[in-house]
């Protein structure tokens, strides 16, 4: 299945019934883990009353601290999560292990509030008006009408107008769960169709719609098991906006999306749950109407309900060690047909998709498990054999990233490991540059990703260091040994005879591509100068890097000489002599004014980018470029007077000659310095 790729909140557990993990909501209406620990109920003096308490399983530090309030709307779904608000958009949930460690809590949440434990909400979930609840607590009960063809128009307008309020809601919930309702209303549905009658499908539209609003877990399970699910996304089908024309979902889902077993499935259980998870995905993404801001947070446990099915599947497929075998070895055998290997990768990704609605300790174990069963190894058999296939190369650099967020070491310790072994061509990280050349999208997107998990991967600030090892420094060692060459291949053979080429004869579109593939290289090196220090400089230095760089300097897309222009600034922002002696050497400062000067008196981001170059050299004070600068390029700088720095940094060098030629003015002006910083303490000791 496709599946679409939406972020929800983990929960899974490993011991005793008591063992939870507690969420909030955040803005963004997803659910965020706060951590694992164990639920008890208790006396708290400060909070005055009975409180849910969780404590850390790690340090027993205070998880949570919650006073049980007596009107505090409590609900249980899924009979393991109790979910709560604790003031206006925030709330929290308690997933537990086991199912009696939640029916044990929420029994005491129930006796504080004076609760039969049977119900699965303990409170209206807002205050409503006086006139309201008197009304509603004279009928005790809402009666239903009968499940008849007759009476849909009138159990519409009941579901419609019971909506709004949240006890009404609640008491419909009870009257459709509690008369079996949802069963003959679907019943009803097959009667309509079979008789093409528009009106009671239309009825049947806004029953089903208004049932979901609900947002009730047992309703759900009714309406998404195996014998209810189509004629549920039977009824959607017939909106009535839609006048005579119904949707085709069913057709859609029996006849064009097929489920595919890329490796055999033998627990029947497993099969169902993704058949259950793929077809209320599908509800909700494509069936249900887009909500509306009050209906939105009215559809939570549907979503909630989604995403612990993943969860459920993502287990149960980590727990099949036969499955995971086959998987990998299906992967790496090089008899594997392209097909086969296509959806293989394919299955991989969504299944690390998957992985992200995992709680952090569940989540490193699965990946823990993927490496240990070879996904790296596996990615590059991909890269080897699929170069060609765009999806194939799209879905092995989303697996990739998925393990470079995760842990970067682990990618890291795999690629220096390989290298005892492999050439440089087919190491994985060279595969990954390679890729990243080789993108054939016109917009670069696959090479803007790859090039991001490059910096992560060279980024000294995630690297660990111990008391045996240094990361930084075996890594850094590595990549500039056994990669950057490979990296910087493209900016060298476009930056021979001191101009920028095209590698082909090729039409404008491309070049603009080679400019964009040029300008992502030279970010990643200008973070590599930033942070790298000492390999990258002898890389520079060596290769003659930054001649090459400011031959960009004369591209004709100025985003790409800008990017020459700010590699060159973040060197000489280092004030590293190395790097000073190295540009005076190799006259480094002729094409950037040669940029200058072509620019003309044009006022844009090149002219303000070269002038503020020139100004950090006059306000630090480099002496050594100073001269340089003023030295060799004064005669074509000094009939620019429409800024100061130029005749800025010829002042700045005449006053070092003139400290040159005579050493005791200069010691005078030191001597003068410092009688003018000693005079106030002079004089404040001479008072006291």
């Amino acid at each position: 299945y496709n599946w679409p790729r939406r972020s929800r909140p983990p929960a899974k557990m490993t011991d005793t019934r008591r063992r939870v993990k507690v969420y909030t909501l955040n803005e963004d209406r997803q659910w965020d883990d706060r951590g694992t620990g164990h639920v008890s109920s208790g006396y708290v003096e400060r909070l005055k009353g009975m409180s849910l308490l969780v404590r850390a399983e790690s340090d027993g530090s205070l998880l949570l601290e919650s006073k049980i309030n007596p009107n505090t709307a409590y609900q249980k779904q899924q009979d393991t999560l109790i979910v709560w608000s604790e003031a206006e958009n925030y709330d929290l949930a308690l997933s537990f292990q086991e199912k009696a460690g939640c029916d044990e809590i929420w029994e005491k949440i129930c006796q504080v509030q004076g609760k039969d434990p049977s119900v699965d909400i303990t409170q209206e979930l807002v205050d409503e008006s006086e006139e309201e609840r008197f009304d509603d607590m004279s009928s005790p009960g809402l009666e239903l009408p009968p499940c008849e063809l007759g009476h849909l128009e009138e159990l519409a307008e009941l579901v419609a107008s019971s909506l709004p309020s949240p006890l009404r809601r609640e008491k419909l919930a009870l009257a459709v769960e509690n008369e079996g309702y949802i069963r003959k209303l679907l019943e009803l549905f097959r009667q309509c169709e079979d008789l093409e009658n528009a009106d009671g499908l239309h009825h049947l539209y806004e029953i089903v719609k208004g049932i979901f609003l609900l947002n009730r877990t047992a309703l759900f399970e009714v309406m998404f098991s195996e014998e209810c699910i189509m004629d549920v996304i039977g009824c959607l089908e017939h909106d009535p906006a839609l006048g005579g024309l119904p949707r085709r979902h069913r057709d859609f889902l029996t006849k064009t999306a097929r489920f595919k077993e890329v490796i055999p499935i033998g627990d029947p259980e497993l099969r169902a749950k993704i058949h259950q998870t793929y077809r209320v995905q599908y509800i909700q993404d494509m069936v249900l109407p887009t909500p509306s801001v009050f209906e939105e947070n009215m559809l939570s446990t549907l979503h909630s309900f989604i995403f612990f099915n993943k969860v459920e599947i993502v287990g149960m497929l980590q727990d099949d060690e036969k499955f995971l075998t086959d998987l990998f070895a299906q992967l790496t055998d090089e008899a594997t047909d392209d097909d086969k290997r296509h959806e293989l990768v394919n299955f991989l990704k969504e299944f690390c998709a998957f992985s992200q609605t995992l709680q952090p300790q569940n989540r490193d174990t699965f990946f823990k498990t993927l490496s240990n069963m070879g996904i790296l190894p596996a990615l590059e058999v991909i890269l080897v054999s699929g170069m060609d296939d765009v999806q194939v190369r799209g879905a092995a650099t989303d697996i990739f990233s998925y393990l470079v967020e995760y842990n970067p070491s682990m990618v890291r310790e795999f690629i220096m490991q390989e290298s005892q072994q492999n050439d440089d061509d087919i190491l994985l990280i060279n595969l990954i540059i390679e890729h990243m050349i080789c993108d054939s999208d016109p917009e670069l997107g696959g090479a803007v990703q790859l090039m991001g998990l490059l910096r992560t991967l060279v980024d000294p600030e995630n690297m660990m260091a111990t008391a045996n090892k240094t990361e930084k420094t075996e890594f850094l060692s590595f990549f500039y040994k056994h990669c950057m060459h490979v990296l910087s291949a493209p900016l060298l053979a476009n930056t021979t005879d001191d101009k920028p080429i095209n590698p082909l004869p090729v039409s404008p579109p491309d070049d603009f591509q080679t400019s964009q593939l040029l300008a992502l290289i030279l970010e990643l090196l200008t973070f590599c100068v930033e942070h790298h220090t000492y390999h990258i400089k002898n890389y520079i230095i060596n290769k003659d890097i930054l001649r090459r760089v400011l031959v960009l300097t004369a591209s004709q897309h100025a985003f790409l000489a800008l990017c020459a222009l700010r590699f060159m600034r973040r060197i000489i922002g280092l004030k590293d002599e190395f790097y000073n002696r190295y540009i005076m050497k190799n006259f480094l400062f002729e094409p950037v004014v040669k940029a200058f000067l072509n620019n003309g008196a044009r006022y844009n981001l090149m002219n303000s980018a070269i002038i503020e170059m020139f100004e950090y050299v006059r306000v630090e004070d480099v002496k050594s470029l100073t001269a340089h600068i003023v030295e060799n390029y004064w005669k074509v700088l000094e009939d620019v007077d429409y800024v100061q720095t130029f005749k800025g940094l010829k002042l700045r060098y005449e006053q070092q000659r003139e400290r040159q030629d005579n050493p005791k003015l200069d010691r005078f002006i030191l001597f003068l310095c410092l009688f003018i910083v000693m005079c106030p303490l002079f004089l404040l000791c001479a008072a006291k």
